[in-house]
């Protein structure tokens, strides 16, 4: 991988071209969804997402705190009905967005990615029934937060749009951090990335850790030890600032249910792990990890901010960044952090290329893209207002 700030996204399998007959979508209830199909989906599906993997999207719609239900666009083999080539977790914009028009949005709590489930061999043709479904449901408008906008994916919407006649529109694109796990030296890539005396300061650090008792790195894999690990997560991020705002996953019966669902699920067909520091017996900093295919998701991170002057959580990542490169089943890892992440930012160097994709449904229509510039306008709005309240905050703290 070189130096370039931009990772293109892999494209290993083409995108064939086929009848826009091959595939029909139909709106469900997600809890009603063919387990099995699903899974297989995942297993074939030319981009991984964990986050709309069942074992996650369904415990996030129907039990996290902010989930309150949802219905999934499912595209199912015109052939074959019990064939699925793409599924879509939706949910209406007035949920989303308390905004009472036509549209539906792929969106679920603490899902950092929305990027659809299509089947690789029938790509736009699984697409293409994903906005036609939508537009069958009543709505003029497909809204994807947080969609990978240079992957196989939005390649096959891309082209399925242009079969129909339709533009989409693009909001907030950003790119965020994300690492090349094919890598050989990690030594190298890390000199490179955080400067060879920031890395030798971390390495001081956790040398000056060490001094105080005994520094192991673990990861739990297995349901039996992902459970306790998990609850030992939950209380660290409830004793940090997540804590203080009230937004840890363990300080809601229900995000604490929803989590533990999704470990359970996940961590059986392993493809949820948790990531240790622990100093002496006690975890300093803990990070969860999810997986589908070749990819992993670095999901969520917490830390001891009592230690904050070793850095913890950079020591966290480092160790998880060599575990990454010496395993060959993963190619790519997803940070999910947001744009200009202050700590993994100056640790993963390549950037993946995110942002929201509006996808108008009907063609002729004028109310779709209408929609879309209305929602768009929405958000750059509420982006106003915030920096005013906080730069009205900073004027009180100067005068006080």
């Amino acid at each position: 991988m070189s130096d370039s700030a931009m990772l293109t996204m892999p494209a290993s399998r083409a995108l064939p071209a086929g009848p826009a007959s091959l595939a029909h979508a139909q709106k469900l209830d997600i809890a009603a969804v063919p387990r099995g199909a699903w899974e297989a989906l995942c297993a074939a599906s030319i981009e991984p997402n964990v986050f709309f993997d069942p074992g996650y999207a369904v415990p996030a719609a129907t039990m996290a705190a902010g989930g309150k239900g949802a219905d999934a666009l499912v595209a199912f083999d015109t052939a074959d009905h019990g064939r699925m080539l793409g599924l879509l977790p939706v949910t209406s914009a007035w949920h989303a967005y308390k905004l009472p028009i036509p549209a539906l949005v792929a969106l679920q709590p603490y899902s950092p990615l929305s990027t659809p489930l299509l089947e690789a061999e029938h790509a736009i043709e699984a697409a293409g029934a994903l906005i036609d479904g939508a537009a069958a449901t009543g709505a003029h408008l497909l809204v994807l937060p947080d969609m990978m906008l240079d992957g196989p994916v939005a390649m096959a919407f891309q082209a399925a749009l242009a079969e129909r006649g339709l533009s989409s529109l693009t909001d907030h694109a950003h790119q965020r951090a994300a690492f090349d796990a094919t890598i050989t030296d990690t030594d190298d890539y890390l000199r490179a990335s955080m400067g060879a005396k920031r890395l030798k300061e971390m390495r001081r650090l956790r040398n000056r850790l060490a001094d105080d008792g005994e520094v192991v790195f673990s990861m739990a894999r297995s349901p039996l030890t992902i459970a306790p690990a998990l609850e030992r997560f939950l209380a660290l991020e409830a004793r940090g600032w997540k804590g203080n705002l009230g937004t840890g996953l363990g300080q809601s019966q229900a995000d604490t249910a929803f989590i533990t669902a999704v470990a359970r699920d996940l961590g059986t067909r392993g493809a949820f792990e948790v990531a240790e520091l622990t100093l002496n017996g006690a975890t300093i900093a803990a990070g969860l990890v999810l997986r589908q295919g070749d990819r992993a998701f670095f999901f969520k991170i917490a830390y001891d901010e009592d230690l904050a002057r070793v850095s913890p959580g950079v020591q966290l990542t480092l160790e998880l960044t060599k575990r990454f490169a010496a395993n060959p089943a993963i190619a790519l890892v997803d940070s999910t952090a947001a744009a200009g992440h202050p700590m993994i930012d100056h640790v993963w160097r390549e950037r993946l290329s995110v942002g929201d994709l509006l996808i108008p449904t009907r063609p002729h229509d004028p109310a779709g893209p209408a929609l879309g510039k209305l929602i768009i306008a929405r958000r750059h709005a509420r982006e106003e207002a915030k920096r005013l309240v906080r730069f009205i905050a900073s004027i009180r703290e100067k005068k006080s």
